[in-house]
C-alpha cells in the first residue's frame, strides 16, 4: 500500500555532522523545477562533454537543494560563527560527501522510492 504524507510544511532533514536542513516536501513541482536549472540542462544538452552518472546526482542534488532548503543549522565559517543560508552556500554544503550522501539517500532518493516500507 502506498502511504501518502500530504504535508505541505517544511520539515527538519538531519544530514549528520550536527547538520540540518529545513526542506520542503519534494515533489513533482520541484523536480521539474529543477530540472530547469541552467547547470542541469548544459549538462544534459552537452554533447561534447557529457556528464558521468555521479556528476549529475551531484548537480541535480544542488538545483533541488537551492529549491527547497529553506534554513540550516549546524552549518558554519572556519571560526565557527553560523553562516547564513545562502545558495552558495548550500552548493558548497553538497560538495562535502558525507552531506552530499546522506542528503541524496534521505531525500532525493527517499522521496522518489516508492515501497509499502519506504514510502514517505
Amino acid at each position: 500500500m502506498l502511504r501518502l504524507n500530504l504535508s505541505t510544511e517544511p520539515q527538519w532533514l538531519d544530514l549528520g555532522h550536527g547538520v540540518r536542513l529545513l526542506v520542503e516536501p519534494l515533489t513533482t513541482a520541484i523536480m521539474l523545477a529543477a530540472r530547469s536549472d541552467p547547470a542541469i540542462i548544459a549538462a544534459a544538452s552537452d554533447a561534447e562533454i557529457s556528464a558521468s552518472n555521479d556528476d549529475l546526482a551531484r548537480i541535480v542534488a544542488k538545483a533541488v537543494g537551492r529549491i527547497v532548503v529553506k534554513d540550516w543549522e549546524g552549518v558554519g565559517d572556519e571560526n565557527d560563527k553560523p553562516l547564513p543560508l545562502t545558495p552558495e552556500g548550500i552548493d558548497a554544503l553538497l560538495e562535502l560527501w558525507p552531506i552530499f550522501e546522506a542528503f541524496q539517500t534521505t531525500y532525493i532518493a527517499g522521496a522518489l522510492i516508492l515501497d509499502a516500507e519506504k514510502n514517505v
